[in-house]
Parts: structure tokens; C-alpha cells; sequence
């Protein structure tokens, strides 16, 4: 599938991510599907979309959306809690709890309902993407990939594209090409499997457990580890959540 052929995206979960997948796709011009498991849970997307922290009403009271451009972008959303309305999708990002099993489940489940020549792809943190791909058809997992975006999507302007050796060059190609159309800076990493984290989260995992020792040996303190990375490489919150950090110790 190329570019020009993606009208419609899928999105699997209206949660944090998956909303805020929905919502940059959705201001940039493309149509959204979001399926959830319940109404309640999406109507909690909906309102999230529009009156949440990181929703359009915010952007545009941000000056970052145009009020036109928002309006239009919420008439570009539907939701749904069936399985079934994704079948025309051009390509599925699922945004679902982190649990392998669970993932691979839905993604068997959908292989049978979406049409055939659509992507998948999954936003896991760090799953190898062969494994989460593991129970679809020879087909479909030449049409996989793993699309991870940064928490809130919406302001964060990473994505990682992963890649597999079942993926096609043509696929890969139209999921960048896609990120890069909703305003994210690309990168392209290969799955490796008996690893977690792609780039990000492996690299800043390596980082995290290296502050961790330096507190633990007494080399300098939490609140100092922070402050020099704060201070010294511009990170906003470092390890420890000092200065309103991450709020938890990595």
C-alpha cells in the first residue's frame, strides 16, 4: 500500500495513546475509526479527544489548531466497540494494554476482518514486533510493522517505525511517510527479538539504571543526578522526578 492510498486509520483503543493517535492523524486529514472495548470506555475517549488535556479544545485555546481545523477533525472521528467497523481501515494502530498475549489475540482477531491489503501496526513500548505479529497470516505480516509514538502524542514528536524481516519495503516506506504526514520526526529501527525498547526506551533505560548505581554508591545524590542532566543536557525530568519529573524512580 502507498501513501496516497491511506484514507481511513483504525485506531485500536481510545485510551491515552490511542487517542492521542487519533488525534494528530485526524488534524491531518485523515479519517479515524476507534474502537474500544465498551461504550463507556468510548465515550471517555470522545470526551478526552475534545475537552482532555492534551484534546483538540485545548490546542485550540493553545493556539496551536485553528478552530475551523479542529471542528473539521472531530467531524473526521467515529467511534465503535465493534470489530467489525474496522474492516475498510487502511491501516490498524493498536494502542492496547501491554500484555503480548492480549495483542496478539486482537490482531489474530482482526486479521480475519480487515481487508486484506491493510497495514497493521502496533504501538507496543517495546514488544518484538515478529512476536506480536506471530499468530496472523504469511500475508499480513508482510504488512506489520511497530509504530511507536511518545506520550502525549499530540506535543511529542517522536515516532519509531520497526521494522521485520517479513516486512515490505513498500509498507515500511508508506507508515514513515505517514508519521512524517501527521508532523512526527521519523525514526526507523530494525526488530530485535529478545530485546525490549526500540530506540528510545533502551537507550534511556541504559541512562536510568546507570543514575540508579551512581545514587546507590553514594556518588551524588538523586536530586543532584537530576540537576545535571536538567541543567547540563536539557532533559525536562531526568530520573528521579525532581522538578516535577516523571513521578516515579526508573
Amino acid at each position: 500500500m502507498k501513501l496516497e492510498d491511506v484514507k481511513t486509520i483504525g485506531a485500536l483503543g481510545g485510551g491515552v495513546m490511542g487517542g492521542g493517535i487519533a488525534q494528530v492523524f485526524a488534524l491531518a486529514g485523515y479519517n479515524v475509526v476507534i474502537r474500544d472495548i465498551n461504550d463507556e470506555a468510548t465515550e471517555a475517549a470522545r470526551h478526552a479527544l475534545c475537552e482532555g488535556k492534551w484534546g483538540i479544545k485545548r490546542a485550540v485555546e493553545r493556539g496551536k489548531v485553528n478552530f475551523d481545523d479542529a471542528i473539521a477533525a472531530m467531524a473526521r472521528v467515529s467511534f465503535t466497540t465493534r470489530a467489525e467497523d474496522l474492516a475498510n481501515c487502511d491501516i490498524i494502530i493498536e494502542a492496547i494494554p501491554e500484555k503480548l498475549e492480549l495483542k496478539q489475540q486482537v490482531f489474530a482477531e482482526l486479521d480475519g476482518i480487515v481487508k486484506p491489503e491493510a497495514i497493521f501496526a502496533s504501538n507496543t513500548s517495546g514488544f518484538c514486533i515478529q512476536d506480536v505479529a506471530k499468530d496472523v497470516s504469511a500475508d499480513r505480516k508482510a504488512k506489520f510493522v511497530g509504530m511507536h509514538f511518545s506520550n502525549p502524542v499530540p506535543t511529542m514528536r517522536m515516532c519509531e517505525v520497526i521494522y521485520t524481516p517479513e516486512s515490505t519495503e513498500e509498507n515500511v516506506q508508506t507508515v514513515r511517510q505517514l508519521g512524517e504526514a501527521a508532523g512526527k520526526a521519523v525514526s526507523m529501527v530494525k526488530d530485535t527479538p529478545g530485546t525490549y525498547g526500540f530506540l528510545l526506551n533502551r537507550i534511556f533505560g541504559a541512562a536510568a539504571r546507570e543514575a540508579r548505581l551512581i545514587a546507590e554508591q553514594g556518588i551524588a545524590s538523586k536530586e543532584d543526578i537530576d540537576k545535571a542532566m536538567i541543567t547540563g543536557r536539557n532533559w525536562p525530568s531526568a530520573f528521579f522526578g525532581s522538578r516535577g519529573g516523571i513521578g516515579k524512580e526508573w
